[in-house]
């Protein structure tokens, strides 16, 4: 009887799409166990933000993920320095935004402030990375099946379309009711799942022939 054995590179590469594919899942649920974890919980109104469910039954859910894919992202190992670099200020980028929650909308003091500040920093960071991750590091190191490279590519610049979107209806105050912010952001966090996962050979698009 023979005992199958795993080379230290084929360890190696197993351990990369484990990273890959947990930070995917945990983008692609995040908004939904928010939004309907609130709903089922506490029930009342939407939240303007998905920052803003900080303030509800949820916070561990998020401060949580948010930890959870930012020490991920820490322990991810790319192909090169640039791919370490990106992924370290990510990682940084998720738990700092995590523990330095939005300022809320009642009762605010001085930290709060300041803390909102941080948040939206970190918030910047990481999804900046996120997207420098999808437009210039995932389509060019040579490992994904042909198509996969559009996917990335589309996944980044809904994630910087979504940015620039929530900037412009905060500052504009668009359509508040309508909570435009919970949605793009929502957008955002699903297109970095997809691209994670769709790294980590989860979801592969079909090429056409």
């Amino acid at each position: 009887m023979t005992t199958a054995t795993r080379s230290p590179q084929n360890t190696l590469v197993h351990s990369y799409l484990f990273l890959r594919r947990a930070i995917g899942l945990i983008g692609l649920a995040l908004p939904v166990v928010l939004v309907l974890g609130k709903q089922l919980v506490q029930g009342g109104d939407l939240i303007g933000s998905l920052s803003g469910y900080y303030y509800t039954d949820l916070r561990d859910v998020l401060v949580g993920a948010m930890c959870a894919v930012g020490v991920f992202l820490l322990a991810y190992y790319g192909h090169d320095y640039v791919d370490n670099v990106a992924s370290t200020v990510a990682g940084l980028g998720a738990i700092g935004l995590a523990l330095f929650p939005t300022t809320p909308d009642h009762d605010v003091t001085a930290w709060d402030r300041t803390s909102g500040v941080l948040h939206w920093v970190f918030a910047a960071v990481f999804f900046l990375s996120l997207a420098y991750f999808c437009l210039r590091l995932f389509p060019h190191d040579g490992e994904q099946p042909p198509g996969t490279g559009v996917v990335y590519r589309v996944c980044g610049v809904v994630i910087l379309a979504c940015l620039v979107l929530v900037a412009l209806a905060k500052y504009l105050d668009l359509v508040p009711s309508l909570h435009p912010a919970l949605w793009l952001e929502s957008i955002a966090v699903e297109a970095f799942g997809v691209a994670w996962l769709v790294k980590g050979q989860t979801m592969e698009p079909k090429s056409v022939p």
